[in-house]
């Protein structure tokens, strides 16, 4: 409340994510500076006015994931349900990978808890959202931001962080058209070799310290994996086309971004970022549609970025 009786309105910055980052299914993801942003005032009624990607998805009324997540945790807290005038500015692809549900999920809860006065700490709120989403990478690095590896132990999540070395780039390869998770989901067999887990459990170690200790030189063979982007290939063209790019132009390792179909390759510095997205659009011209973003790791997440708005 402010001074004046009235409800305070919010601001929220969401990042994009990348998870898995080949080996690390489920476990590990990393936050990226381009966001979903968020302001949210109580009103009569609902009403979303939507700017950036996905303009017309996100400003919908009907169907609306931050709305209806938002309802519904506030009915299942038997609070009322405040109507907002919600405006927000989207950077995040919808269905390619970049971690557009988590956010859009983590944004619900934060508002339900603000406007329903639910006195939620950062750990509940991460806990719910995960609770939500179904796995806890990508909603763990949205929220805290970093590198994250993250372990579920019911619905409690532990996580660890490091930060990527402030040298390193990401370049987000984005197909013209999104896959649905549940598809990409859908391709991965039943079981596995007992090979396939072995390489990929010894790739997972060495990612997590490649991150941790800033060791890119490992990242060609920590970002392997053999456990879901072999049988992704057939639905997101551009992994094939990129992993051989690997090792050249300052390009330390690439990997599916979440479940593809867009893909995340990492490149060593600044001064490779040219060289590195040139290759990358020769790769892939005349073959797949392709739309190259070049951006930076985060180290902020959201639960650095809420901020209180005294209404007028």
């Amino acid at each position: 409340m402010n001074g004046k009786g009235k409800p305070e309105g919010m601001r929220l910055r969401l990042p994009a994510t990348s998870a898995n980052l080949g080996p690390g299914f489920d476990a590990v993801a990393v936050a990226l500076d381009f966001a979903l942003e968020l302001e949210a005032e109580p009103a009569a009624e609902f009403s979303v006015v939507a700017t950036g990607r996905d303009a017309d998805r996100c400003g919908h009324l009907e169907n609306n994931l931050i709305l209806e997540t938002y309802k519904s945790l506030l009915r299942a807290c038997e609070r009322p349900v405040v109507p907002l005038a919600l405006r927000m500015v989207n950077q995040i692809p919808l269905g390619m990978g970049c971690g557009s549900s988590a956010a859009a999920r983590l944004a619900a809860t934060g508002l339900a808890v603000h406007f329903g006065q639910l006195g939620w700490d950062a750990g509940r709120i991460l806990e719910e959202a995960y609770a939500l989403e179904g796995h806890p990478d990508n909603v763990a690095a949205c929220w805290l931001g970093g590198f994250v590896a993250a372990v579920c132990e019911g619905k409690k999540v532990h996580v660890a962080q490091a930060w990527p070395p402030a040298d390193w780039r990401a370049i987000i390869v984005l197909p013209a058209q999104p896959v649905p998770t549940s598809q990409a989901r859908a391709v991965l067999p039943p079981r596995y070799s007992l090979d396939d887990v072995v390489a990929n459990l010894q790739a997972a170690a060495l990612l997590t310290l490649a991150f941790a200790e800033g060791r890119g030189e490992l990242l060609r063979w920590a970002m392997n994996d053999r456990i879901h982007q072999p049988y992704r290939e057939s639905i997101c063209p551009l992994l094939p086309r990129l992993l051989p790019l690997v090792g050249s132009h300052g390009i330390l390792g690439a990997a599916l971004s979440g479940a593809g179909p867009a893909v995340l390759a990492i490149v060593d510095h600044e001064m490779n970022v040219a060289a590195a997205s040139d290759a990358i659009q020769r790769s892939t011209a005349n073959q797949v549609e392709a739309e190259v973003t070049i951006c930076r790791f985060s180290q902020v997440g959201a639960s650095q970025s809420i901020e209180k708005k005294s209404l007028p």
